[in-house]
Parts: C-alpha cells; sequence; structure tokens
C-alpha cells in the first residue's frame, strides 16, 4: 500500500470507529521512552502500593512491541460513559447514601469497549488481510494514557487522567495494536496551566504533584485494589464513598464541557445508584453477586464490599438503627477484616451518641442555670 493508501486507510479507520459507537479514534506511534524515567520513579516510591502487576513486566509497559511483537501503530479509541442524569454530587452530600464512582454504575465497561475494538479490528481486516491486531481495554501492561495523548485524544491533567476541551474527563479508553504503518495524529498542548483545583479537593491528598498519583492514598485504590484492612488514618477521610471516587474530575473546570453518553451499557442500575447505606450493607452475598452481574464492582467480592460500607456507616451521622444493625453483622461476621471495620464503624457511631448526649446535657445544664434565683 501506498502512502496515500494508509492516509485513505487511516480516515476509514476513524469512520468506522464513529459507526461502532466510539466518540474519538487517534493513531500513535509507539515511542513512549519518555515515559519510562517517570513509571520507574513511580514504582520505586512504591506509589503502586499492593498493584504488583505495574512493576510486574517491567518497561514493557512503555513498549508496546514487547507487549504484541510486530506493533507499529496503537489506534486509540475513546467512549464517553456520562449519562443524562448523573447527579454526582447528589449522592455525595447525602452521607447515609452509598456513593459508588460513576463508571462503576452501569456495565462491565471492559467488556463493552473490547467487543468494539475486536470489530473495528475486524472491519480493517476485512479490508487488509494481512492486519495483525490485538485489542486491550485496561487489561495488559500499557501506558494507555500517554499513549491516548500522543494520539491526540486528550493530554494527562495533572490528576492523571485525560482530559479534552470538548470533553472532559468522563470517558473509557481502549487501544488497538496494528502492525500497519498508519499516519499518525499529534498531541494537543497541556490547557491545565495554573489550575491546581484536583490537587486540592482531594479527601486523601493522593496527587502527591502534579500528574503523580500515591496509589496508596487514593479511594479509589482504597476501595477497590487494597486487599485487606484500609489503614485507620483515611477512613474518615473516605466518607460515603464505598466504590472509588470522582471528586478530582467533579471539581475539573473542564468537565464543564463534558459529553453525554446515549450508551445503554453505562446508564446507571437502580440496583445501585442512590441507595441507602444500611440498604447495601444488608444484602447476602448471594444478592451481592445478582446485583453485580455483569459491573466491575463484582471483581472485589463481597467481602470488600462489607469492608467499604462499614467504613461508609461508620462516617453516617449518628443512627441508632445503624448501631443495631453493626452489632447484628459483628455477631455473625466470619472475616477477621471485615469485622474490624465493623468493631471501627461501632465505635465512630457510639462516639457520636456520646457528644450528642453530652451536648444535650449541656443544654440542659444550662437551662437549669437560667431558671435558678440570682442569688443561689
Amino acid at each position: 500500500m501506498s502512502e496515500s493508501d494508509f492516509a485513505q486507510l487511516a480516515r476509514d479507520i476513524k469512520q468506522w470507529g464513529h459507526d461502532l459507537g466510539f466518540d474519538h479514534i487517534g493513531i500513535a506511534e509507539i515511542d513512549l521512552s519518555a515515559h519510562e524515567a517517570p513509571l520507574q520513579q513511580w514504582l520505586d516510591a512504591n506509589y503502586h502500593g499492593e498493584m504488583d502487576y505495574m512493576a510486574r513486566h517491567g518497561m514493557m509497559r512503555a513498549r508496546p512491541s514487547e507487549l504484541h511483537p510486530g506493533t507499529l501503530r496503537v489506534i486509540c479509541a475513546r467512549m464517553n460513559y456520562l449519562p443524562p442524569d448523573a447527579s454526582f454530587a447528589k449522592d455525595l452530600k447525602q452521607p447515609d447514601v452509598g456513593y459508588i464512582s460513576r463508571y462503576a454504575l452501569g456495565r462491565d465497561y471492559h467488556k463493552t469497549l473490547r467487543k468494539r475494538l475486536k470489530l473495528l479490528g475486524e472491519k480493517i481486516k476485512q479490508n487488509l488481510p494481512e492486519l495483525d491486531y490485538r485489542p486491550f481495554v485496561d487489561s495488559a501492561p500499557i501506558l494507555e494514557r500517554p499513549l491516548a495523548a500522543n494520539a491526540g485524544l486528550g493530554w494527562v491533567g495533572k490528576h492523571s487522567l485525560v482530559l479534552d476541551e470538548q470533553a472532559g474527563s468522563w470517558f473509557f479508553l481502549g487501544e488497538l495494536l496494528v502492525n500497519i504503518p498508519l499516519p499518525i495524529d499529534h498531541p494537543i498542548a497541556d490547557k491545565c496551566g495554573n489550575c491546581t483545583a484536583c490537587i486540592t479537593i482531594c479527601p486523601t491528598q493522593a496527587i502527591v504533584e502534579p500528574y503523580v498519583v500515591d496509589a496508596r492514598r487514593c479511594i479509589s485504590y482504597l476501595t477497590i485494589e487494597l486487599q485487606g484492612s484500609i489503614p485507620s488514618e483515611f477512613r474518615p477521610l473516605i466518607g460515603n464513598r464505598i466504590y472509588g471516587c470522582d471528586d478530582c474530575q467533579l471539581i475539573c473546570p473542564w468537565n464543564r464541557y463534558a459529553q453525554l453518553s446515549n450508551e445503554a451499557d453505562f446508564m446507571p442500575r437502580d440496583t445501585l445508584k442512590g441507595k441507602q447505606l444500611l440498604e447495601l450493607f444488608n444484602w447476602s452475598e448471594a444478592q451481592f453477586l445478582d446485583y453485580t452481574q455483569g459491573s466491575p464492582i463484582r471483581r472485589i467480592g463481597y467481602q470488600r464490599w462489607q469492608r467499604n460500607l462499614a467504613v461508609a456507616l461508620g462516617n453516617a451521622p449518628h443512627n441508632p438503627t445503624i448501631i443495631e444493625h453493626l452489632q447484628t453483622a459483628l455477631s455473625h461476621c466470619e472475616s477477621t477484616m471485615v469485622g474490624e471495620h465493623i468493631q471501627w464503624a461501632l465505635i465512630q457511631q457510639q462516639q457520636k451518641a456520646a457528644l450528642i448526649d453530652n451536648k444535650k446535657t449541656q443544654r440542659l445544664i444550662r437551662s437549669i442555670e437560667k431558671g435558678l434565683p440570682r442569688d443561689a
């Protein structure tokens, strides 16, 4: 094929991607050598926490041709996931409601994007039989965000997520590694400027410097990736966030331009969105598996689900019913890890009850003193 043939193929690929439901398609070169040193520094600082898979493959993450031999280009795809009725802040402002990160309220995006990427690969192969491709959706050691930036899908913001001035950051990314020399797209300039809103808003101060996130402090890591106990110093800061965190995206000025999605798979499930903490906490394991079927939430398992909810219940306003349900759950708890978090939650609720009683006592004393004679 000639250079002009590949240029036409690139245009066709973008149109085919659009027809398959992708909101943006870009093509990147595979040279990520500039990202190897920062990646190694991040790993050396142990910012990846328990995510051993981040270090397991060394610098392969920055070398797509090692991940899939013969790779010459990466076709990067973006799919918006923001529904028309997101109402993020509403749930965050209701401390007795479980907040679930927006991306996890619908169907597991891995399945949706991977299926579409495979269809795109097959479409290209129909027109170019010698094509060799491999799709990835957050499922292999590859630096997808720098690749997306190289493909012109946006720039990597200070919170480490990809941002686009016309679409914000509420989108998923996927990649198609291919063995054909397609013309590449060009990166766009970083437009974060002097803004540090995402750094300031982070409840646990996980963005330790612009563009660098210490996962060990990140609420998404603590509620999803962390296998064991959540460190006690972070529990009060988690609030009612029971699966992931969106704060750095919610505050980002560029998300005023976020584009809505019509993709049915990404619409929120009624069983998950806006539910009371106690309702979610009282699910049996069978109910958890049923209600999270096809959802990314299922991957954390029932025990971590209970762990997260226990922390949120501890952070909720004092409620005798919460104490009652926590005590009942503790009496039947078979997990030491979950039991520890339930006990912590009980202490938080009991301390709030004692504080309320103390305030009532002080008010009573003051009212009595006001009614006493002056010489009493």
